[in-house]
């Protein structure tokens, strides 16, 4: 626990984020690794199979396709859903990828406001902003938070006739109801960059129980070939493909993901416990019947903070430093975005605008949480 006066540096700085792989896990790593450069399988082998057998599982889908990215996982499920020339509706608060996915498949993003109770997005929110055009739906689960109007949205899309993709980036392992994430639409896409609960070093997943969108995904991430060992092209694909060492990567890390979710819920508890005590800060709370892995414990400040400002503090007094915001700029702030904002989106600016995202880990320790957490009593007490 910090115990520092005012004023005085601790001598630890708590980190915003850390890649946690351990030794055991380097060495079964290494030995997988030479095993495929032994045999020259370095891409589409064996244990990509097995990467995507275990998320298919996970998310209880019939398919899971491992592709290099969680950027091209989604424009690879746009392309297979036919989104050329056609509106697909987009939170403004998400990453640049969600919408940028939308143009590069040839489709036209539609951007929403935020719904404050998740930051995702909010069903009568999506009946606004349907177009004539409007052919699906991209929601996205901020810091791992799936939203209690999930089932709702799934709803509002049935009825609207029009499908429902899940940008998963952050939400390995979570689910709402007994639903995972990634199963609650049409197709679920997913991310393994290095700063995700869990890791490929680079890598992404499409997982569906639609068996056209798992075929064409298989295709267009191979250049649109019709299999591996022939150069026939039957599509307009791209090199999507994971590699063998990512995929050993994935499958190493795949396996503590139960143990690294749980060690980032008993932060999340003692971050729970101190908030209640502080004034002025509102945590981004999970609804009752989710699973949460706290891919980012986001806190809500209060109005007029000067978050710069604070950052700056709790790193040079108090040794806590804090992980970028989940976004700081909603999309329709982006300047290669102004051109699809075709309405104010003052939910998205005010989030987007003050909000922190508090250090968390897998190997954090318990005393590192409630240094975190007196540094806020100290600037907010």
């Amino acid at each position: 626990m910090n115990t520092a006066p005012p004023g005085t540096k601790p001598a630890s700085l708590v980190p915003p984020a850390k890649v946690d792989i351990a030794a055991e896990d380097r060495r079964w790593i290494a030995d997988r690794i030479a095993e495929v450069l032994e045999t020259g399988q370095l891409t589409l082998g064996k244990y990509g199979k097995m990467f995507e057998e275990k998320f298919a599982a996970l998310c209880a889908t019939k398919h899971a396709v491992a592709v290099n990215s969680g950027t091209s996982a989604l424009e690879i499920t746009l392309r297979a859903l036919g989104v050329e020339g056609k509106d697909v509706l987009v939170p403004a608060n998400t990453f640049f990828a969600t919408a940028a996915a939308v143009v590069h498949a040839g489709g036209r993003p539609v951007l929403m406001d935020t719904d404050p109770e998740s930051f995702g997005t909010a069903p009568e929110e999506a009946e606004r902003r349907m177009t004539p055009d409007t052919v699906g739906m991209v929601v996205v689960h901020i810091g791992g938070l799936i939203s209690r109007r999930m089932p709702e949205l799934k709803a509002f899309a049935e009825r609207k006739g029009i499908w429902l993709v899940e940008d998963a980036a952050h939400a390995h392992g979570c689910s709402y109801g007994g639903t995972s994430a990634g199963a609650f639409g049409i197709a679920g896409t997913f991310s393994f960059y290095p700063t995700k609960v869990m890791t490929s070093g680079e890598g992404g997943m499409i997982v569906t129980s639609d068996d056209r969108i798992a075929d064409e995904a298989r295709f267009l991430r191979d250049q649109g070939k019709a299999s591996f060992l022939e150069n026939l092209h039957t599509r307009l694909g791209y090199n999507w493909r994971l590699s063998e060492p990512h995929a050993i990567i994935g499958v190493r890390h795949f396996e503590r993901l139960p143990t690294m979710i749980a060690a980032r819920q008993r932060i999340a508890e003692i971050y729970d416990d101190g908030l209640a005590r502080i004034e002025g800060l509102s945590p981004l709370a999970a609804p009752q019947g989710a699973v949460c892995n706290y891919y980012k414990y986001v806190v809500l400040l209060r109005k007029r903070v000067d978050r710069k400002a604070l950052k700056g503090r709790l790193r040079q007094e108090f040794g806590v430093a804090l992980s970028g915001e989940v976004y700081e700029q909603p999309l329709h702030e982006q300047p290669i975005f102004r051109p699809f904002a075709k309405a104010p989106l003052p939910v998205s600016e005010d989030i987007c605008a003050r909000h922190i995202c508090l250090p968390v880990f897998a190997s954090m320790t318990e005393g590192q949480a409630h240094q975190v957490i007196n540094a806020l009593k100290s600037t907010f007490g």
